[in-house]
C-alpha cells in the first residue's frame, strides 16, 4: 500500500497536527505526511517507509487520538450517539447556564451580606458556597472535552491551546477566582463551539460538490425503467434522464437533444445546446428535454469526481503563508510561555510586585497566548478560496497553487486553442472570372465534401450555413500534400494552396492571383484556390479566429498588472504576427516544444513569476517549466487536468483574470487575519502588563479574534468581483 488515508477524529488545530509528526517523526518523514485539518483527515505516504497502515493508526493512537482508515469512516453506519452528536453543545450550554445561576446567586448575596455587614463583606470578599458549587460545576462541564486533552499533551511535555486553558483555570481556583475561573472554562468551551460550526461551514463548501450528483439513475432492462443506486450501474449501460434532474454520470448521449446547464462543472453560466454525440457530465443539470446517454465512465472515475478528489487532495498542498504561520505558532507559543513565566517572578523578585496580582497577570498573558484565531484563519481562507474557484468552473491543485496567481509578472499563451477558437472559418471568398461567391463556395464543397481536413470543414460548415446547394464531385482524387480534384456536372474542377497553383497552371494565369494569396497569407490566412481546366475560378481564405472574450481579457489582465503577455507558437511568422498585432501583445513564432520550454525559462530567469496558459498536453513541458501552468477547457480529459497546476474547466480565456483577482482577494484576507490575530493578541499582553485585562476578558477577545478571522476567510465563498 503506498498510501494510509485515515480519518482522525479530534484533530482540529494545528497543536494536534504537531502532536502527531511528534509521535511519527523517525518513522514517516514529514513531508509524506499530508493533514486536511477541516475534514480531520490525514494522508501518509508509506513509500520508503518501515511502517504500514495498521503501525500509523497505532502512532496515532499514542499521540492521544482515534483513527481509522478513511474508507471505513465513509462507508461505515453514519448514525451518531445523541451525545456524540449533541454532546458539545450541551457541555457547553451547561456550562453556561451553571456560570450564569452562579453568578447571579453570587451578585445578590453579595448585595444582601454586604447591606448586613455595613460594607465590611464587600472588604474581605468572600464567595458564597452554594456560588463555588456551581462554579465548580461550570468549570467540569466547560472543561469537559478539554482536560483529557490538556492531559495528553502534559503527558509529552507539549504545551497546546487545551493545555494553556486548564494551566489558567487551575491557576485562577488558586486564586481563589472562582468566577474567573468558571468564565475562563464556559468562555473557551464556547469558543470551541462556535469555532466547530463555523469551521463546518468551509467544510460544507467541499461537502456541497459532493451533493451534486444524484443517488440513483434510471436505465432500460427488459423493456421497462428500472432505478438503481450508481454503484451497480456498469459502464456502456444506456441511462435515461428526465428534464431538469441531475445527470448522474459521464456519457454520450444516444438519443435526445437539450441544453446542459453545466455550471456546477465548468462555471459556465449559459445552458450548452447538446445532441446525439454530444459528451455529458455527472452533476450537470439536463433542461427541457429527456435524453438518453450511454455510460462512459464509472461513478468514481466522473469528472465530478476527479474535482471533488482534487479538491481534497489540495488541502495537503500548503500555501506558503499557512507554512509561515505553522512556523511562527510552533516557536510563537513556548516564547509566550516563558515570557508568561517571566512576568509572573520578575516583579516580585526585582521590584517587590505582589506575587498573587502578577501570576495573576501572567495566566491572562497565557490566555491571550493561544495562537488559534491565527493558526485557523489561513486554512480556512484557503479552503473557501480553493471551493469559490471551484464553483466558477476553476480547479486548483493546492494552496500553494492559489496564492500564485497574484505575484504573476508575464503570461505566455499558446496561440491555438487559448487565444484563438481552433475552429478554421472563412474569412473572405474573392470570385474570378465571372464566378459568383455562391458557385465558387459550392463547388469548393463539393470537392471538399469527402475530406476531413480542418480547412475543407470550415468551407463545408460555411457553405451549409449560407444555405448552398451543392453537389458531390465525382472521380475525388486526393493530390496528397497539395490539393484536391474531380468532375462537377462532367468538368474537372481543381482546388489547392497556393503553391499547388505555381504547379498546375503557367505562370501568367498564377500571376492572377499571386497578389491576392501573398496579401491573405501575410495577415495569417490560409488560402485555397479553386480552378477547371482553363482558367482560375477564385479564392478562399480561411483563418482561425481569435475569440471573442481574448481582446477584454488581454485588457483586463494589463490593468491587473501583468508586465509582459506574450504569445508562443509554432506558426509562421505571419499568422502569429497577424494574431499579436489584433491583441497588442508579444509574439514568438515558429517554436517546436523544447523551444517553447527555452523561451519559458529565459523568461522566468528574468521575472521569477511566470505562468504558462495552454491546452494542457500537447504545451505540458513549457507548463512544467513554467511557475505553474493553467489548463483550458479540460471538462472531461483525464490527462489536461493531471498536467495542469491550475485548471479552467470550460473552455473560457475571461476567467484568467478572475482568478488573478481571486487569488489577490484570497492572500489580501490571509494577511488581514495574520495582522488582526497578532494586532489583539499584542494589545492584550500591554493590558495584562498595565493590569487592565481579566481572564475573562482575555478568553472572550481569543474567541472573539478567532470567529472574525473564520468569517472573514468565509467571504472568499461569496466573492463575485472582479
Amino acid at each position: 500500500m503506498a498510501n494510509a488515508v485515515l480519518k482522525v477524529h479530534g484533530m482540529d488545530c494545528i497543536d494536534e497536527v504537531r502532536a502527531i509528526k511528534s509521535e511519527m517523526r523517525g518513522k514517516v518523514p514529514e513531508d509524506q505526511l499530508h493533514f486536511d485539518v477541516l475534514n480531520e483527515k490525514l494522508i501518509v505516504t508509506l513509500t520508503g517507509t518501515r511502517i504500514d497502515q495498521t503501525e500509523a493508526i497505532a502512532l496515532i493512537k499514542k499521540s492521544g487520538f482515534k483513527a481509522e482508515p478513511w474508507e471505513s469512516y465513509i462507508t461505515k453506519d453514519s448514525s451518531e450517539s445523541f451525545f456524540g452528536r449533541y454532546g458539545q453543545s450541551l457541555m457547553a450550554s451547561g456550562s453556561a447556564l451553571f456560570l450564569i445561576t452562579g453568578y447571579t446567586i453570587h451578585a445578590y448575596m453579595d448585595g444582601w451580606l454586604d447591606a448586613l455587614s455595613g460594607g465590611e463583606y464587600t472588604a474581605n470578599h468572600v464567595y458564597p458556597l452554594s456560588s463555588i458549587i456551581l462554579y465548580c460545576f461550570a468549570i467540569i462541564l466547560g472543561a469537559w472535552f478539554v482536560f483529557p486533552k490538556a492531559l495528553n499533551a502534559l503527558k509529552r511535555f507539549r504545551a497546546d491551546m487545551n493545555l494553556l486553558m486548564v494551566i489558567a483555570v487551575i491557576g485562577a481556583i488558586t486564586l481563589q477566582q472562582w468566577f474567573e475561573a468558571a468564565a475562563v472554562s464556559t468562555l473557551f468551551a464556547l469558543a470551541l463551539l462556535l469555532e466547530s460550526w463555523s469551521v463546518g461551514r468551509a467544510r460544507k463548501a467541499i461537502k456541497s460538490l459532493m451533493s451534486l450528483a444524484p443517488e440513483t439513475a434510471r436505465f432500460y432492462a427488459d423493456d421497462s425503467i428500472v432505478e438503481k443506486p450508481l454503484g451497480q450501474i456498469e459502464i456502456g449501460t444506456i441511462c435515461l434522464v428526465r428534464p431538469g434532474e441531475r445527470i448522474p454520470f459521464d456519457g454520450k448521449i444516444t438519443k435526445g437533444n437539450s441544453y446542459i446547464n453545466e455550471a456546477p462543472i465548468t462555471g459556465e453560466s449559459l445552458p450548452v445546446e447538446k445532441n446525439v454525440g454530444a459528451n455529458i457530465y455527472a452533476g450537470t443539470i439536463n433542461g427541457d428535454q429527456t435524453l438518453e446517454f450511454e455510460v462512459m465512465k464509472s461513478v468514481q472515475d466522473s469528472t465530478l469526481a476527479r474535482i471533488i478528489s482534487m479538491i481534497e487532495d489540495a488541502q495537503s498542498r500548503k500555501a506558503a503563508t499557512e507554512q509561515w504561520v505553522e512556523k511562527f505558532a510552533a516557536r510563537y507559543t513556548p516564547i509566550m510561555i516563558g515570557f508568561a513565566i517571566l512576568i509572573a517572578i520578575l516583579p516580585p523578585l526585582l521590584f517587590n510586585g505582589d506575587w498573587s496580582r502578577w501570576f495573576y497577570e501572567a495566566l491572562v498573558i497565557l490566555v491571550i497566548a493561544c495562537p488559534c484565531a491565527l493558526v485557523i484563519s489561513t486554512p480556512v481562507s484557503i479552503v473557501a478560496g480553493l471551493s469559490r474557484a471551484a464553483r466558477n468552473g476553476i480547479l486548483i491543485k493546492g494552496g500553494n497553487y492559489l496564492e500564485r496567481p497574484a505575484k504573476v509578472r508575464v503570461i505566455a499563451f499558446d496561440k491555438t486553442g487559448t487565444l484563438t477558437k481552433a475552429k478554421p472559418a472563412i474569412q473572405e471568398v474573392v470570385p474570378l472570372d465571372n464566378h459568383t461567391k455562391e458557385q465558387l463556395l459550392a463547388n469548393a464543397a463539393a470537392l471538399e465534401i469527402n475530406s476531413d481536413h480542418p480547412l475543407a470543414k470550415a468551407i463545408i460548415s460555411h457553405t451549409k450555413s449560407q444555405k448552398i446547394k451543392f453537389e458531390t464531385a465525382e472521380s475525388f482524387e486526393i493530390i496528397q500534400g497539395k490539393g484536391a480534384q474531380g468532375l462537377i456536372n462532367g468538368k474537372r474542377y481543381w482546388l489547392g494552396s497556393h503553391n499547388f497553383v505555381h504547379d498546375n497552371l503557367s505562370k501568367d494565369e498564377a500571376c492572377i492571383v499571386h497578389d491576392k494569396a501573398l496579401e491573405f497569407e501575410n495577415q495569417g490566412h490560409s488560402v485555397v484556390v479553386i480552378g477547371c481546366d482553363d482558367h482560375i475560378c477564385g479564392l478562399i481564405s480561411i483563418a482561425d479566429e481569435i475569440r471573442n472574450e481574448a481582446y477584454d481579457t488581454i485588457q483586463r489582465l494589463k490593468l491587473l498588472g501583468v508586465e509582459k503577455l506574450i504569445m508562443l507558437t509554432g506558426d509562421n511568422e505571419g499568422t502569429a504576427r497577424t494574431v499579436a498585432a489584433k491583441l497588442k501583445i508579444d509574439y514568438k513564432a515558429q517554436l517546436l516544444p523544447e523551444d517553447k520550454v527555452s523561451y519559458v525559462q529565459q523568461l522566468r530567469d528574468q521575472y521569477e513569476h511566470v505562468v504558462m496558459i495552454g491546452d494542457g498536453i500537447n504545451d505540458a513541458p513549457a507548463m512544467a517549466t513554467a511557475e505553474f501552468g493553467v489548463a483550458m477547457g479540460v471538462a472531461g480529459s483525464d490527462a489536461a487536468i493531471e498536467t495542469a497546476d491550475i485548471a479552467l474547466m470550460s473552455d473560457e480565456l475571461s476567467k484568467l483574470p478572475w482568478l488573478i483577482q481571486h487569488s489577490k482577494n484570497t492572500i489580501n484576507i490571509i494577511k488581514q487575519n495574520i495582522y488582526f490575530a497578532i494586532g489583539v493578541k499584542a494589545v492584550f499582553i500591554v493590558l495584562a502588563l498595565l493590569g487592565l485585562a481579566t481572564l475573562w476578558m482575555a478568553i472572550a477577545a481569543d474567541m472573539g479574534a478567532s470567529l472574525i478571522v473564520i468569517f472573514n476567510g468565509l467571504r472568499l465563498l461569496r466573492m463575485r468581483k472582479t
